[in-house]
């Protein structure tokens, strides 16, 4: 069994107490991983400022140059894992045998990480929105004559990660290219990728002392999210409402992301139903920007027929099976939750499970240790109904009629909407709604994201402000 320790800045920590990863299918166990405590937190963090002056002293083209390493050796490389080095191949392995996702689906989403270590200059310029580089080394640069300049707003930055998908790392590792050290709190089940992109980074030549791994329980991570200046947490409504005005607390939550059709093209939906399917179910619906609605001003019922037929197939199968299109809860409890959930807000009048009614069998299907929900396809009279707008971990969508003029003051919250219309006045309301973070307008699926643009906040604005300098000695000289 491989044991993976905690990585203190600079210094390999075994503990006595060691969190137990099992196997999802046979409960066999499969890793220990050391956990760290609240004050041993509090004293980590207290080495922070001259952790950060060590690595805003190194160039950031060094740093840059250290990221296409660091790339290579994710994907290429076996790398220290513990007491054992893991290729690429065995950590998708080992991440889908504890996390239940899928091997196909960890591999798809750990090359996401692979693609923002091996881009991170594209990826920095989106953020920063084309700053020049130097900004990073001196604190200010000049563009078209005027003075920029930028300070950060913190020592270290602390992310408090999830166990869902590997693709969500990747939110997180611009942190080391904007010279920030970086502390990590993994997902109880996921410490694989967070390791992982650790020990590449440390092989590329990122100084120790920059790199914190901290597997802790509940309080450590409120710890975590108290002590350090900015940080960014993940998880739904109910455990991220204590931060919800915490402005040095990035939250990633709960999506609600949605598909909006107009009154031109409602008609024609039947030409958007690759794009439809592809937003509810890619990578197993576990993704914040996955739709979990589709509204639209008229065909509601058809659109939710064509829909549930498409999704109506999908059928639970093994971890290592490439033809996998839903993942495995590790808990069956999860999913009986779930599930239940769905059944009662049935019960109100107005829904029905349309992919139910097609398939003929339930959507919770469960074998052994495991449990699979297939996908569900709903229509609802009203953006009242109690399944209306809810979020759940696998494909699952509401159908939604309602009227153009007032769809978007009636959507709520939404991380990621794609609105397929041509009107230039609905497509101007819709540029204009504060209620949508990430705006596709035309035939893209909402879960298809460009990594040089902010996701749910921006990285680079988190991290530093902008202020004002005025520089009495000539240019070029230092600050």
């Amino acid at each position: 069994m491989i044991h993976i320790p905690a990585l203190r800045f600079g210094k390999a920590y075994t503990s006595l107490e060691k969190a137990t990863l099992v196997h999802h299918v046979t409960g066999d166990p499969v890793a220990e991983v050391s956990q760290v405590t609240g004050s041993m937190i509090a004293r980590d963090l207290g080495g922070m400022a001259a952790a950060h002056k060590l690595l805003a002293a190194i160039p950031v083209r060094d740093l840059l140059g250290m990221y296409k390493k660091a790339a290579d050796y994710f994907l290429n490389a076996a790398l220290p894992c513990g007491d054992t080095e893991l290729t690429f191949a065995d950590y998708v392995r080992s991440l889908s045998a504890t996390t239940g996702s899928p091997m196909v689906f960890c591999d798809r989403n750990a090359r996401k990480v692979h693609y923002v270590l091996a881009n991170i200059e594209e990826v920095i310029g989106g953020l920063t929105r084309g700053l020049d580089l130097e900004a990073l080394d001196r604190g200010y640069t000049l563009k078209n004559g005027r003075m920029q300049a930028f300070y950060p707003t913190t020592d270290v930055f602390g992310a408090v990660l999830p166990s869902n998908s590997p693709g969500v790392h990747s939110l997180w590792v611009p942190t080391v290219a904007f010279k920030i050290p970086l502390l990590l709190k993994p997902g109880r089940e996921e410490p694989w990728t967070p390791f992982r992109v650790l020990q590449a980074f440390l092989k590329a030549g990122v100084p120790p002392q920059v790199l914190g791994f901290l597997p802790t329980d509940h309080a450590g991570a409120a710890d975590i999210l108290r002590l350090c200046g900015r940080s960014m947490a993940f998880g739904d409504d109910k455990t991220m409402a204590p931060y919800k005005n915490d402005h040095r607390v990035e939250i990633h939550g709960t999506g609600y992301s949605k598909f909006i059709l107009g009154e031109d093209q409602a008609d024609d939906w039947e030409k958007y139903l690759d794009v439809l399917v592809e937003g509810v179910a890619a990578n197993g619906g576990r993704a914040c920007v996955n739709a979990s609605a589709v509204w639209t001003p008229r065909n509601g019922a058809a659109i939710a027929k064509g829909l549930a037929e498409r999704l109506a197939g999908v059928k639970a199968r093994p971890w290592d099976d490439p033809g996998c299109e839903v993942s495995a809860f590790a808990n069956p409890a999860v999913a009986e939750a779930i599930n239940n959930l769905i059944e009662e807000g049935l019960k109100t009048p107005g829904a029905e499970d349309v992919t139910q009614r097609l398939r003929g069998t339930p959507r919770l299907v469960k074998e052994g240790r495991c449990a699979w929900l297939l996908p569900t396809v709903v229509t609802v009279d009203s953006p009242d109904h109690p399944l209306a707008n809810k979020e759940f971990l696998f494909p699952y969508a509401a159908v939604v009629e309602w009227p153009q003029y007032d769809v978007l003051k009636r959507i709520g919250y939404t991380l990621a909407a794609t609105v397929l219309s041509d009107d230039p006045g609905f497509v101007a309301d819709a540029l204009a709604c504060p209620n949508i973070e990430r705006l596709n307008i035309g035939p893209l699926p909402t879960n298809r994201l460009t990594w040089d643009q902010p996701h749910e906040g921006n990285l680079f604005t988190h991290l530093y402000k902008q202020r004002a300098l005025q520089h009495a000695r000539p240019a070029g000289a230092g600050v």
